[in-house]
């Protein structure tokens, strides 16, 4: 992986990468083609893009000369540049073959004497048969001899009724007309059954030598596909640099302690889209910071924070180059994603049942060398479960699994974490109220949100006023109900716990003072009734 962020460092700072990329660009898809070959179902215009695709390696074999990084160094004695089957391919094919060998006319002049042969018996066919007859007419004397042709008879020599006693021995009577003979010559036969079957046998020639070709490119299929495997590789190291200079990307430091601290990260995708100047963000894992619980408002950028993250560590362990100022990324060996909803009507589980089978696959396989995900766990279902099963997955993830973890949620009371658990620090997405309104700032900072602003962002949503106004009526009620009971229960510790510990003191020490081995029954009964009395008062 770092030669790979070496050999990108190297194209572009000798601006190498465009004329790579030209060089690449009229490379066919040769791993299929070898896959072709070695089932004898290429066809001829994929023989013709290998010859095509192969003879440019020269000229990038020139081009790789100029990289001394040791990738760039080794893709290339890997490519090579087959000079043996270039030759071969562009002897045995015409340039622009046919889309099928079916019907021939793939296969170059002169790469079978044989072959040339029977082409031009059949090509050549018309001007034989007026040389015939020209040489005939001399030989004959017969001035108004020809030679012809019909479906029925093949070819034959015509010679009119009255001249046909001069015609030679050799000449064999194959029909009589009303005013002419029609002979046949050895010589005229033997051309005919080369004629009439030329074509065919052109055909099963070129049939056979297709296939001969097939196997000869059979014995270098080890050799080209490892070529194949070279210039996937320089033309992903290609557009990886290309990327890299149009998009401001720059090269990640990968290192052995576990972390991941990422400076100015930003979303290459949302990035471009994006209209409004893009807001890069920081992020910071370490031994002593494993889990960041993310709050703030619905529109905030905390699922986009989440994915640049798992992004720009993807991208860093592919090889490329990231959208960050700087990105040091320790050891990860695999990203979890609980993102989004869905659910899966085909298959009968709901959003919720489908959520929890998600989070169930990153707790039983997530390490602590994982990248975890996890987006407002629990909304599909009550809030009380919702809330109870989202602290247990945080406190999972913290304690037990250990993983490097994002996670977004609107349940502030999970911001009480990091006050019980080491490890885990809280985050928020910036937001200002503007009026009646929101403004979203998109910057992460420290600490936990102070509210999460579903009614602005819904009346950002276009839902009517009168709605937002009720709900912001409903929900002034609900947060003063909130508040009554509080209250309530504290005063009701205050008054009542008192009275309940001293009737039960007092019920104790009673039955302190009985000794029931020295009891009557009555006795009992008359203790029983006193130790009612006592409960009762209290």
């Amino acid at each position: 992986v770092r030669q790979r962020h070496d050999a990108i460092g190297q194209l572009l700072e000798r601006q190498a990468f465009e004329a790579l990329r030209e060089l690449l660009q009229g490379v066919g898809d040769i791993e299929r083609i070898l896959a072709r070959v070695a089932l004898k179902s290429a066809r001829p215009r994929d023989l013709a893009t290998l010859r095509d695709s192969l003879a440019r390696l020269p000229r990038l074999q020139t081009l790789l000369a100029t990289l001394d990084a040791p990738l760039p160094v080794r893709l290339a004695r890997e490519a090579d540049t087959h000079p043996e089957v270039v030759e071969l391919l562009q002897r045995a094919l015409i340039e622009n073959p046919p889309m099928l060998i079916r019907d021939g006319g793939v296969l170059a002049e002169g790469y079978d004497d044989r072959l040339d042969e029977l082409r031009g018996i059949s090509r050549n066919a018309d001007q034989f048969l007026l040389d015939l007859e020209s040489r005939e007419r001399e030989r004959t004397g017969i001035a108004n001899l020809k030679v012809s042709y019909n479906r029925v008879h093949g070819y034959y020599i015509e010679i009119s009724r009255g001249q046909a006693e001069r015609a030679p021995e050799e000449y064999v009577r194959r029909q009589t007309l009303k005013g002419a003979e029609r002979f046949i010559t050895p010589e005229l036969k033997r051309f005919e059954e080369q004629v009439l079957s030329a074509k065919e046998r052109a055909l099963a020639r070129e049939k056979a030598l297709y296939e001969e070709l097939l196997e000869r490119l059979q014995e270098r299929i080890a050799p080209l596909q490892q070529c194949a495997a070279a210039l996937a590789e320089l033309d992903v190291l290609a557009n990886l640099a290309q990327r890299a200079e149009r998009l401001r990307l720059n090269p990640p430091e990968l290192v052995e302690e576990p972390g991941i601290d990422i400076r100015e990260g930003r979303h290459p995708v949302v990035e471009q889209v994006s209209e409004a100047p893009f807001v890069a963000n920081d992020v910071h894992f370490d031994e002593g910071r494993r889990i960041l619980v993310i709050t703030g408002p619905n529109m905030g950028g905390k699922s986009t924070f989440m994915r640049q993250t798992a992004l720009i560590v993807l991208l860093a362990c592919a090889g490329s180059f990231v959208p960050a100022s700087s990105a040091r990324i320790g050891p990860v060996d695999r990203i979890f994603s609980r993102i989004g909803a869905s659910d899966d009507l085909a298959g009968g589980r709901s959003t919720f049942m489908v959520e929890m089978e998600e989070t169930a696959n990153i707790l039983h396989n997530a390490s602590d060398r994982s990248l975890v995900l996890m987006d407002e766990i629990g909304r599909g279902t009550s809030t009380f479960d919702g809330l109870s099963l989202a602290w247990a997955c945080g406190v999972e993830l913290a304690t037990r699994i250990r993983a490097f973890t994002l996670f977004a949620t609107h349940y502030f009371e999970l911001t009480t974490l990091p006050d019980e658990y080491p490890g885990i620090a809280n985050v928020h997405l910036d937001a200002v109220e503007h009026g009646d309104g929101i403004v979203f700032l998109h910057a992460v900072r420290e600490g936990p949100a102070n509210q999460s602003y579903g009614l602005q962002v819904a009346a950002l949503a276009g839902v009517p006023a009168t709605v937002i106004d009720r709900a912001r009526e409903r929900l002034r009620e609900l947060e003063q109900a909130a508040q009554h009971h509080r209250e309530l229960e504290a005063d009701q510790l205050s008054l009542f716990t008192e009275p309940e510990e001293a009737a039960g003191s007092a019920v104790e020490q009673a039955l302190a003072e009985i000794d029931p081995d020295g009891l009557t029954p009555r006795q009992a009964l008359e203790a029983l009734y006193r130790l009612k009395e006592i409960g009762g008062d209290g």
